[in-house]
This record gives structure tokens, sequence and C-alpha cells, in this order.
């Protein structure tokens, strides 16, 4: 069983890391190709293209002008320990032991728009690009042109190596759309987190995001291998509503 969630805009560097383990991302060439076209890019563009204020559009230029090869502890930082937004926060990665650390390297893959596919103890630099950011380098449109073809044979990959034939879908649709899924021979179950309000089950963004994360921590805490095994995640307050699910597309709710 092989996870998949996106990446958060909110990083932190400054929490020293919990590990001494690392690996290096597996496609710092092409994150090169797409630093050659960022750092052309003065801070106005920056905050044009990616839609983001003046003093963000200055400190992701000095980002990218900064970023260099190789990437050290000194550096740089874990990828799951660097991001810190509300997936993150539901993972709580650094408070797992050293064990449950290595489980997460072999079950987790965080998507990226600069470096493609993350394992969580590759070591990233602090950067912000969106996989849906409208950035042409190259032959390729954008970035899922650019990256589509390189991300969809890593995910196979790790599916392989994760010893199961399933796919686990905590990515956002902005993330997910980077796969070719058409090209993975697997089974892929996208959960789905809502809580009740004003008399219904809705998606709340904060909520569904953490869930993700919950969901994430959970698989690895209780070695989670099956779909059916997965129905039992129960985390702050969440349950699997058999009535709101579909083949594929679980539903957990609570309120």
């Amino acid at each position: 069983m092989l996870v998949i969630i996106s990446p958060a805009k909110s990083l932190d560097y400054k929490t020293p890391a919990v590990t001494q383990d690392y690996t290096f991302p597996e496609m710092l060439d092409e994150s090169e190709k797409l630093l050659v076209k960022l750092r052309k890019m003065k801070p106005q563009q920056l905050s044009e293209l990616m839609g983001i204020s003046a003093s963000l559009g200055q400190l992701n230029y000095e980002r990218f002008q900064t970023w260099h090869q190789p990437f050290t502890p000194e550096n740089a930082k874990q990828a799951v320990l660097a991001f810190s937004g509300d997936v993150f926060q539901g993972l709580d990665a650094p408070s797992f032991s050293k064990e449950q650390l290595q489980k997460l390297q072999l079950k987790l893959r965080i998507l990226s728009g600069l470096y493609g596919v993350l394992k969580p103890l590759d070591l990233m630099q602090p950067y912000r690009l969106e996989m849906g950011t409208k950035l042409k380098v190259q032959r390729s449109a954008d970035l899922y042109a650019f990256w589509k073809k390189k991300i969809t044979p890593k995910i196979e990959e790790a599916i392989a190596e994760s010893g199961s034939n399933v796919l686990i879908n905590l990515a956002s649709n902005e993330y997910y759309k980077s796969i070719d899924t058409k090209k993975l021979n697997v089974e892929i179950v996208t959960p789905q987190f809502k809580d009740m309000k004003n008399g219904q089950y809705k998606m709340i963004s904060f909520f569904a995001k953490k869930a993700r994360g919950l969901m994430t921590r959970f698989i690895i805490e209780n070695e989670i291998e099956s779909i059916e095994e997965l129905q039992a995640f129960d985390a702050e307050g969440y349950v699997f509503n058999p009535r709101l699910s579909k083949p594929g597309n679980p539903v957990f709710t609570r309120g």
C-alpha cells in the first residue's frame, strides 16, 4: 500500500530534525531545469506567476537564487519534517519512532511542483511552486506537462516496492492530476472526510487536510495493508460511513 499526499505552503526550518537519517530527491536534475527558468524571473514576476503577495514574491526569489546542490543537513531538511501545513500537522511525523519513520519512507510519497516526487526523508531546500502553476519550461506548457511522464514511473515503482497493489490517494486534485493514472495497473482508493455543518455532511478544507495526515499516520501506526482495514480509521471522531461511500471512494464522517 502506497500513500500519496500534497506538499504544504508553510515550512519549518527552525525546529531541529528529529532524525539524522536522510535520502536525496531522485529528480534533482529536473528541478535544476525549473530553477534555470525561475532564477531569471524578478520578484514581481514571481508574484504574478504564482498569485502571491509582493513579500512572498521576494522571499521565493531569494529562495530560488540561493537554491543549490549538494543538499546537506546543514542547508536542507527532510521533507516530511520541513513541511508544516495542515496535512503534516495531522501526520505529526516528528513524534514517530525511528522504525516508524523508515516504514513511512517506504509507504509514503509527497508530490511536488519543484521536486516531482519526494520520499519523506529526502532532503529538501525551501521553495514554493504549486503544481498548478502555469510555468512554461522548454517544450512543456506547464508543470503538468513537464512532470507527468516523470512522476508516473516513480509512483509505479514506489507502489511495487510497498508490497501492495493499492494506491491510497490523499493528495489534492491539483497534485493528483500530475499522475497519469491510466498507466498505473493498481487499485486506487480516494478517501473523503466530511464534517456535519448546517444539517449536512460537507468537506471542510482545513479539517479534510488534517484528516489526510491523520489517516496516513493511522496506516503507519496500525500497519494497514488492505482497504477493508482502512475502514477502521477513527481518529479525532471520524468513522467510516457506508451509506455515503462508493467503491474506491470511502467516506469518513463526524459530528
